[in-house]
């Protein structure tokens, strides 16, 4: 009987705790600035007061501990919003480099600049209550070095920047009633960038989908907190990284007569993003929103062929004249942070 009291008092609680949601999704910046969950994009847009066009601009700051092979990724971003409708936004993506020897040169870059903008198509509740959010955005990353532009320098001598972006199209559903309260995202996007840029530039612009799920609860002190999982399928492989992984191949074909054909040519190859996340915020009027958690990005992406060091063309013993190494870039369980701040 205690345990069903607790149970009620919770239940009864929920409501309170999810009034908070839409403003919660709606003035909390992901990894690229615009508002959402930690990585991907929500129907909402940064929120403006009654009767005024624009919104006080929102703030944020994310940090992704991938140092041991990427680095780690400081972001920095300022968002504005118009009339509930519409919001644009800019975003310094800060690089520091990697601590591999081995792979961590392909992100020995300071960073890039990420313009995004989004707009609401169809306002949540429209018609009538179950009828999600719709909006419609895009994102525009320039300076992008990482990967692509790294594996060109390894190949060619030369250093090239890659612009990149998404189209997208979201829907968002808040659900506020007991007793299985939610947040709902779903969207599609065409995209010419590997994991957001970081991977560098795809092969080609296709479409990609991306989505997640929160479970509002209420907290201590006036809060409200928000555990949630996302997802976002990234493109196979990057402009130059297959070339470079097979490199060696053609430099063994030119310098020691072996037969390319008899190895099978390498691709890359990776996983979609995930993310597991807790938010923190304000139940009432929300102005600060917290969130830490774990992203599953990269792990073994491949293999790499590389000269055997022991190679002797009149001793079989030594191996063949190149061999494989697998491209493991440490990084399917790394932590992350964010911190939004609206005036």
């Amino acid at each position: 009987m205690k345990l069903l009291r607790t149970t009620r008092r919770l239940l009864a609680c929920l409501p309170f705790a999810v009034l908070a949601a839409g403003p919660v999704l709606a003035q909390h910046l992901t990894l690229e600035g615009q508002t959402g969950g930690f990585l991907t994009p929500t129907a909402y847009v940064v929120y403006s007061a009654k009767g005024q066009f624009f919104s006080y601009p929102a703030v944020g700051y994310h940090f992704v501990n991938t140092n041991s092979v990427i680095g780690d990724i400081h972001t920095f971003s300022i968002e504005e919003g118009f009339a509930n409708r519409a919001e644009v936004g800019y975003t310094r993506s800060v690089h520091i480099a990697g601590d591999s020897t081995s792979f961590s040169s392909l992100w020995h870059y300071s960073g890039m600049n990420v313009v995004n903008g989004k707009a609401i198509v169809l306002k949540e509740g429209t018609f009538v209550p179950l009828m999600p959010g719709f909006a419609v955005g895009g994102v525009v990353r320039a300076d992008d070095r990482f990967v692509s532009g790294a594996a060109n320098q390894a190949l060619t001598g030369l250093l090239k920047s890659y612009t990149n972006g998404d189209v997208f199209a979201v829907a968002t559903k808040t659900w506020l009633h007991p007793p299985f309260p939610f947040l709902a995202n779903f969207g599609l996007k065409f995209t010419n960038a590997s994991i957001f840029g970081i991977g560098g530039q795809s092969t080609r612009f296709g479409g990609r989908l991306f989505g997640g799920l929160g479970i509002p609860l209420p907290g201590p002190f006036k809060t409200a907190i928000v555990p949630s999982a996302g997802f976002t399928q990234e493109p196979k492989t990057s402009v130059n990284l297959n070339t470079l992984l097979n490199a060696a191949l053609y430099q063994c074909e030119a310098e020691l007569a072996c037969n390319p054909a008899s190895y099978s040519l390498m691709s890359a190859h990776v996983p979609t993003t995930l993310d597991y996340a807790v938010r923190v915020t304000q139940k009432d009027n929300p102005h600060f929103s917290f969130d830490i958690g774990v992203g599953q990005v990269a792990g073994n992406i491949g293999s790499i062929y590389v000269a055997n060091p022991f190679f002797n063309p009149t001793n079989p013993a030594t191996g063949p004249p190149i061999v494989t190494t697998p491209v493991n870039l440490q990084a399917r369980s790394v932590v992350g942070m964010g911190l939004s701040l609206r005036y």
